[in-house]
């Protein structure tokens, strides 16, 4: 110690010293000061020499040129190739620059600052960490946002996680899913429940209600329900017991669940909302109306007829249902019934629909009640208070904006305010909802059919050749609901869509069925047929239709005439044209021809306003068949998985096969689960993903995002990597989300251990070739 000070004393300024910078990392000689005890005296040593010859106060490092052997001369030493890098700035004043820095909103300079404390003395005080994230946060800018969970993200890594509270926590995950960054705001939230922090559902249900609003988000929004609700499953918390208190405030709601399923349904993961909605009674949400529509809507997206039908004592039940939710309903069971071919309970409910809409219109209470609506409703309301108000709109953006500012979210303590914004949130995915209905509309509360059902109806009547049952429904719908004339009925609609897509003998039997229930049927509807049946010279069927038409009583217009007596010139029988044309001049029919099918025609091609017939021709066109055989194949199958009957599923699959119906997306996804269920099963599912490539190359089927990853599962949970590594080929290639963090979990609590060691140096192909696929897999999840 004596020749340290005898050595300090001895070092003399000189002309000649310069400070050099070296672009040398820092953080590596603060680290080396750290673990080497025996050089700090060359700490003391630069201090002693800055406090004597450094001017310039603001320089961040200085470089000295030690020798490696000393000179033991009285006044000077030999400075060599050696270098020492040494901080000069004091850390507390790094922490005062970035709190000033973030005051002045210098985020650039901030974080510069940030990242020389992170070099020099590693993370800054937990306060300063605090006012970091939530200044970010506030930002609402993504550059910003990124850095801040960067920075939290290195906080759990290096085990500093107590650096950082639940609170700015959960404040910066509810900026990043306002700011459309779903997946780094599940993750903080995960971590919250990692670490048994957990998140009121008022805070957490709000942060759902943005990330349902994208399609990875609104799936990451149910996993997380699920992860949350099976901590809570069959009674496992004891609400009795006060150190459950904060685990308690976190368990879902029905908002929560609410949000989760309005998302799926809007980006179609509806087998993974169906999911979620076995887990509901187990974990004790009770069911509002919100919640039994979406319900009816997953019912009827995965083709569960059945529930629909137990669903709709309930809806009937219910007393605070709307109109609008009533229409949802109904427009959900009627279009299950068309995915079953159930044309007969369909058009039931289309004419039990059309005998109550006409007697309201016929009751004098109804009318005396739209008259009062009316007239309230030009009442205008007292003014309350003069000058200028903001609108609902503006008042919205205000509060909107106090809710992103930190100061006001603190003062939140049981987050009240997120949770009213988790309801509106919620009201704009149900009215996004609401835009999907289009089967049936509301009219002073009366559920009415609107011309799209009357569409797909006559195209299933038409598919499965059920002509005569058309027309029997399609003359009962003209008694419910006339029409203005009969060139303009739904009937002649119809008929006319079967003569343009050349159904020629469909639509004379339309015409006959008409004929013997005694509905007279317009001019335009024969005149519109003869000219087709001329235009392919069907003799025959011209004769017996111009016969029918003459009973009819039907006066055919010019342009009919026209094509016939051309048609007989043709056949050369010009008596018979001339007949005609005599026949034709003594009804003293103007030479004008008549326009209703050519321009209802005409309209339909250039894509103009032409009503239900357009609509008919393109669902024809562009529809494709439906196979309602599957949908039953698939809830058979689905109820066998779901009691885990995995060998009567295989029955029920094999037999499905048998009788020509592909499977689908669906009935793989139920298989899949089932096994999953019931665990190690993995060979099955290696058959079935097999199967599953073999159909997607030959057929239609494609595969989605639900069945893919209920696939990844079980080959991850079964060690199966060389197959799990080409299902995230295929999803990646589909831009389909893959969620990370799940399999990065799932790996490391079933293979921790797994390819931990060093390579063995006797393996077979086989071996090493399992081997390699581990480790992809590890490399993608972040493992390794």
């Amino acid at each position: 110690m004596l020749s340290i000070r005898k050595l300090s004393n001895q070092i003399t300024a000189s002309s000649s010293v310069v400070c050099l910078l070296l672009a040398v990392s820092s953080s590596n000689v603060t680290q080396a000061f750290r673990c080497r005890p025996q050089a700090c005296w060359c700490c003391s040593l630069v201090r002693h020499f800055g406090r004597s010859y450094l001017t310039c106060v603001d320089m961040q490092t200085v470089v000295l040129g030690l020798q490696n052997k000393f000179a033991h001369q009285p006044k000077s030493f030999t400075m060599t190739a050696g270098t020492i890098l040494v901080q000069a700035r004091d850390p507390a004043k790094l922490s005062m620059e970035i709190q000033n820095a973030i005051d002045e909103g210098r985020f650039s300079d901030t974080w510069k600052l940030y990242e020389q404390h992170m070099q020099m003395a590693g993370f800054p005080r937990k306060s300063v960490v605090h006012k970091l994230i939530t200044s970010f946060a506030e930002s609402l800018d993504v550059q910003w946002l990124e850095k801040a969970y960067g920075l939290v993200e290195q906080a759990f890594e290096e085990g500093k996680q107590t650096l950082v509270e639940k609170e700015p926590l959960i404040y910066l995950s509810f900026c990043l899913a306002k700011s459309g960054l779903p997946v780094p705001a599940s993750t903080i939230l995960r971590k919250l429940v990692e670490l048994e922090e957990y998140p009121p559902v008022t805070a957490w249900s709000a942060i759902l209600a943005y990330m349902s609003q994208t399609a990875p988000g609104a799936y990451l929004a149910t996993e997380l329900i699920l992860e949350i609700g099976y901590l809570f499953q069959d009674d496992r918390v004891d609400p009795r017991k006060k150190s459950n208190a904060p685990l308690i405030s976190m368990k879902p709601t029905t908002t929560a669940v609410n949000i989760a399923l309005a998302g799926c349904l809007l980006f179609g993961t509806t087998r993974k909302a169906e999911q979620l909605l076995d887990m509901i009674p187990r974990v004790g949400v009770k069911a509002d109306a919100n919640l039994l529509i979406t319900m009816a809507h997953i019912y009827e997206r995965n083709g569960r007829r059945e529930e629909l039908k137990r669903l709709q004592r309930y809806i009937d039940e219910a007393h605070n249902l709307s109109d609008i939710q009533f229409r949802q309903f109904y427009n959900c069971l009627l279009s299950c019934h068309l995915k079953f071919g159930d044309l007969d309970s369909a058009s039931s409910m289309i004419l039990e629909m059309l005998r109550k809409a006409k007697e309201a219109r016929n009751s004098l209470a109804v009318a005396t009640l739209v008259y009062d609506a009316a007239a309230s409703g030009k009442k205008s309301p007292p003014s309350l208070a003069s000058g200028p108000s903001l609108s609902p709109r503006q008042f919205e953006i205000l509060e909107n904006n106090k809710l992103c500012q930190y100061e006001e979210f603190s003062k939140d303590r049981h987050f009240l305010k997120l949770e009213t914004e988790a309801k509106r949130v919620l009201g704009t995915l149900l009215a996004k909802l609401r835009m999907q209905v289009e089967l049936i509309t509301t009219e002073h509360g009366i559920l009415q059919p609107t011309e799209i059902i009357y569409v797909k109806l006559v195209k299933a009547f038409l598919e499965v050749g059920k002509t005569k049952e058309l027309a029997e429904f399609l003359i009962k719908t003209e008694k419910e609901d006339s029409p203005v004339s009969n060139d303009n009925s739904v009937l002649a609609h119809v008929i006319n869509s079967c003569i343009s897509l050349g159904w020629l003998d469909q639509a004379h039997d339309l015409i006959d069925e008409m004929r013997l229930a005694g509905v007279r049927t317009g001019s335009s509807v024969y005149s519109s047929l003869l000219k087709a049946y001329c235009k392919v010279n069907r003799a025959g069927e011209v004769a017996a239709l111009l016969r029918d038409a003459r009973k009819a009583g039907i006066q055919l217009d010019s342009s009919c005439y026209e094509a016939l007596m051309q048609s007989r010139v043709l056949q050369k029988d010009t008596q018979g044209a001339l007949h005609l044309f005599k026949e034709m001049k003594e009804a003293k029919i103007p030479r004008t021809r008549h326009q209703g099918f050519e321009m209802l025609f005409k309209g339909c091609e250039e894509g103009g306003e032409a009503g239900l017939m357009a609509k008919l021709l393109q669902e024809i066109k562009e529809g494709q068949k439906i196979d309602s055989g599957v949908h039953d194949w698939n809830n058979v199958i689905h109820f066998f998985c779901k009691k885990r009957l995995m060998q009567d599923a295989e029955k029920a699959l094999n037999k499905m096969r048998s009788l020509g119906h592909a499977p689908n997306a669906q009935t793989f996804h139920s298989m899949v689960t089932g096994y999953a269920a019931i665990g190690g099963k993995y060979v099955e599912v290696t058959e079935l993903w097999g199967e599953m490539k073999s159909l997607a190359s030959s057929t239609s089927m494609k595969f989605d995002q639900e069945l893919l990853d209920s696939v990844l599962y079980t080959f991850v949970r079964g060690g199966f990597f060389f197959r799990a590594n080409e299902v995230v080929d295929m999803m990646e290639k589909g831009n389909m989300f893959v969620d990370k963090y799940k399999y990065r979990t799932l790996f490391l609590k079933y293979h921790k251990t797994l390819y931990k060691g060093k390579t063995p140096k006797v393996q077979t192909e086989a071996q090493f070739k399992k081997r390699e696929a581990g480790l992809a897999f590890k490399k993608w999840v972040g493992l390794c």
